[in-house]
């Protein structure tokens, strides 16, 4: 297959090796040529563009079997999300949709769930995000999926949760610093998934997935806070974190949910096995690694 990355960051450079090591050629597409070498190390030719501009994508190829846009917002405000995620998305279909690809994948966020109650959430559960940019998201979801309905577009949207492998994962770095706090009685859940897995399902989702279905790739077993450090601590042989009050204010800034978010959908139409089915053989893999050198 021709698979094109569109943002072949974190998640994209490590699905853009899987994808050449099983035989596909790939192609990802950065805005500069400041990581060609990067991208060429790993098997992927590098295209220069910019989806917020459509004029650098016009005299770009567009004959792609596979289209993968996992693009990050490099500024994180409502502005940039704006730019990145809504306009682009708008931009990327008017440059693919002459050619379509045979599917489209669009990496969302389960941040478009806004639930705080602690319950068990799945892809037929509202969405009202707590925050500007969440709703920009989920209104870049509607795009692809508004096309996928109306004018046949192969997209289907992956909404992923909290990313976590080598070198990432926010708890597990506050944490190692010193910097994390329990906050309240830790009862708030949090929901992740190993960088692989994401490969994972993304490859899954172009293999397998539906045009206009939106499947949330997370792994099997929300955690809370507390059980989380608990874990971790006895894992390092560390203290649990301090204890601090609740915020209601600052929660509230922060747009921080509490929800449980199932993979059922994921795993029974896409047929997907995870690698780190839980929080505990993800981040056993990455603290018992060796040293990288």
């Amino acid at each position: 297959m021709r698979a094109l990355i569109i943002g072949p960051g974190y998640v994209g450079l490590a699905l853009g090796r899987e994808l050449v090591r099983r035989g596909h050629k790939v192609f990802g597409l950065r805005r500069s040529s400041d990581a060609s070498g990067e991208l060429q190390s790993a098997g992927i030719r590098a295209l220069i563009g910019d989806i917020t501009r459509i004029e650098t994508l016009l005299d770009l190829p567009a004959q792609f079997d596979w289209v993968v846009n996992c693009v990050s917002s490099s500024r994180g405000g409502e502005d940039d999300y704006r730019r990145t995620y809504l306009q682009g998305a708008r931009n990327l279909l008017a440059w693919l949709e002459r050619t379509p690809p045979a599917q489209f994948v669009y990496t969302s966020s389960t941040s478009v769930y806004g639930q705080d109650d602690g319950s068990w959430v799945d892809e037929t559960a509202p969405t009202e995000p707590p925050t500007e940019t969440s709703r920009v998201l989920l209104e870049t979801e509607r795009v692809f999926l508004d096309a996928a309905r109306e004018r046949s577009f192969p997209a289907a949207v992956l909404r992923v949760a909290g990313i976590y492998g080598p070198g990432r994962g926010w708890w597990f770095k506050q944490f190692l610093t010193g910097e994390a706090r329990l906050e309240g009685e830790g009862r708030r859940w949090l929901n992740m998934i190993h960088r692989d897995d994401i490969v994972g399902c993304i490859i899954a989702a172009l293999e397998k997935g539906t045009p206009g279905e939106i499947y949330n790739a997370v792994d099997d077993e929300p955690v809370t806070q507390r059980d989380f450090f608990v874990w971790l601590a006895a894992k390092l042989g560390k203290p649990m974190p301090p204890a601090v009050p609740e915020d209601a204010e600052i929660t509230r800034k922060r747009g921080v949910t509490n929800k449980r978010i199932s993979n059922r959908k994921l795993r029974s139409a896409l047929g997907y096995e995870f690698k780190f089915s839980t929080f505990r053989e993800g981040y056993a893999a990455e603290i018992d690694a060796p040293p990288a050198s």
